[in-house]
């Protein structure tokens, strides 16, 4: 299950993808605007300040971060909703969808179907994390493998879950979209102890986590964080965390 306070643990961090990406949004007085995957909703509120004018509503399929979403207030509307199938009732403006596409292997279906729903001149703007291939998750992929865990955990890799700019600047262009699609690897510095522990089980870790009960859990961290200490050793001013993202932003 999701837990809202560990996924906010570096809410600022986690926030930076999600303003370099709207920034990209030339929509000027949207009516309906939509963030796919809103998490506990404290970004989806930025969308409403940045269109006062529109209606906003943010969905995701975990009824507690919705649950955290509610307490906000701002004028916003929240739903719980599987970014995987929901359907609008109405053409939007604004599509918005931070860190939440990586979770559907189907994901380009649903990206056609979201521009499909876009009105006439109507914005989708995304962005997923392309560290398939860093130190951390790979640090999840062989510790599942391993021999001790290997029975419990072992068809938990679903591949590589995202393409890369170029691919989805094809696809869009493809559905007829003027499509701006950008990389960026952010370093974060992370501080205090076991940082980067402490990030992917806000995200990458949840799969395995949902399926250990609490010895197996302790067990599993414990092993993780020896091995993600080697791959992200710390310096005097914290712990070094690449991060590479892939953005796309489309006009219909």
């Amino acid at each position: 299950m999701w837990d809202p306070d560990t996924y906010a643990r570096y809410g600022e961090e986690r926030s930076r993808p999600f303003f370099d990406l709207v920034a990209r949004v030339r929509a000027e007085s949207p009516a309906y605007v939509v963030d796919a995957g809103c998490g506990s909703g404290e970004l989806t509120t930025e969308l409403g300040r940045r269109w006062p004018g529109a209606e906003v509503l943010g969905f995701d399929s975990s009824p507690a971060m919705i649950a955290k979403a509610r307490e906000l207030g701002g004028g916003v509307s929240f739903a719980v909703a599987d970014v995987a199938t929901w359907h609008p009732d109405r053409p939007v403006d604004v599509i918005v969808s931070n860190a939440a596409l990586q979770w559907v292997p189907e994901h380009r279906v649903v990206v056609e179907r979201w521009v499909d729903a876009l009105s006439p001149g109507g914005w989708l703007a995304f962005q997923v994390p392309g560290n398939y291939d860093a130190p951390s998750h790979a640090a999840i992929r062989e510790l599942c493998a391993s021999p001790g865990w290997v029975d419990r955990l072992g068809d938990l890799d679903r591949g590589r879950p995202v393409g890369d700019a170029v691919e989805y600047l094809d696809l869009l262009s493809g559905f007829g979209c003027r499509v701006d699609a950008w990389e960026t690897t952010y370093v974060h510095v992370l501080e205090g102890e076991d940082p980067v522990l402490g990030w992917v089980s806000g995200t990458a870790l949840r799969p395995v986590l949902d399926r250990l009960d609490d010895r197996e859990r302790a067990r599993f961290t414990a092993e993780l964080a020896e091995r993600l200490a080697r791959a992200y050793p710390a310096g005097s001013y914290g712990t070094p965390f690449p991060f590479r993202r892939i953005f796309v932003v489309a006009q219909k």
